[in-house]
């Protein structure tokens, strides 16, 4: 049986097409126009890697935070679900799941059948999410890939008060100008977000295995911070940003 998970979110638009428990193909591609459009796009490219036609997905799947505009799909589920489903089906003895993406993060506990039973989360907020890394970046004059490894190499981490990102921004370059290097000041940044997380964590009660998806689960940086903060191993799959369309695929595949 073939399916297919579609993840529209809010900058990036992902697509995985599943074969019985055999992944064909994926396709990711910038989310730059409509939703129905783009999504259109991404499982075009998604069926051409494969080798399939339209006609043998035999269900869709849509997730994210433009689920409802992919007029194609048979379901939408939320974000949280699928992100739960993908990471237990990665990895069966993950009871935590911290999902980084661009403007949301959140934290899910889920039990040995990969069923959510709690979770919490910071939708109202850019602190804690890709976006603010990027405008931390920015701010910096540091290219985004590079703010992880950066992040590392630091000799005293700088302290950022603030959580708010236009807050943030204005307390990073007041860094820049007293001469605290870069690295101390990526340090810091990740620090904070870790510290942001971890409440979050600590409001559902951590179990292990822990696993991080989501984009910023690519950042090394962010990674050893949470490690560091939780004081545990965190799993990260291959392609982290690509959970979500995995855990649609995966509903569509057992509906």
């Amino acid at each position: 049986m073939i399916t297919a998970g579609i993840d529209l979110g809010s900058l990036s638009t992902k697509v995985l097409i599943l074969e019985d428990d055999n992944i064909l193909s994926t396709s990711v591609l910038t989310t730059e126009e409509e939703g129905a459009l783009v999504a259109k796009k991404a499982i075009d490219e998604a069926i051409k890697k494969a080798n399939i036609s339209f006609e043998e997905l035999k269900n869709i799947v849509s997730t994210g935070y433009g689920r409802r505009l992919v007029p194609f799909a048979k379901q939408s589920k939320s974000e949280m679900l699928c992100h739960a489903k993908g990471s237990h089906w990665l990895f069966p003895k993950a009871r935590t799941v911290i999902d980084v993406g661009a403007e949301s993060s959140k934290v899910i506990r889920i039990n040995e059948d990969g069923v959510v039973e709690d979770f919490a989360g910071n939708d109202k907020c850019a602190a804690g999410t890709g976006v603010f890394l990027d405008t931390m970046a920015k701010a910096l004059e540091v290219p985004l890939e590079d703010i992880g490894q950066l992040s590392l190499e630091y000799k005293e981490k700088a302290h950022i008060s603030s959580m708010c990102a236009v807050f943030a921004e204005s307390e990073v370059v007041s860094h820049v100008h007293k001469g605290i290097p870069r690295n101390d000041i990526l340090a810091g940044i990740h620090e904070s977000i870790a510290d942001r997380i971890f409440g979050m964590v600590n409001r559902i009660g951590m179990q292990n295995d822990v696993v991080m998806t989501g984009g910023v689960a690519k950042n090394i940086g962010m990674v050893r911070a949470l490690e560091e903060k939780l004081g545990t191993k965190i799993y990260i799959p291959e392609y982290p940003q690509m959970i979500g369309a995995l855990g649609a695929a995966l509903i569509a595949r057992n509906s």
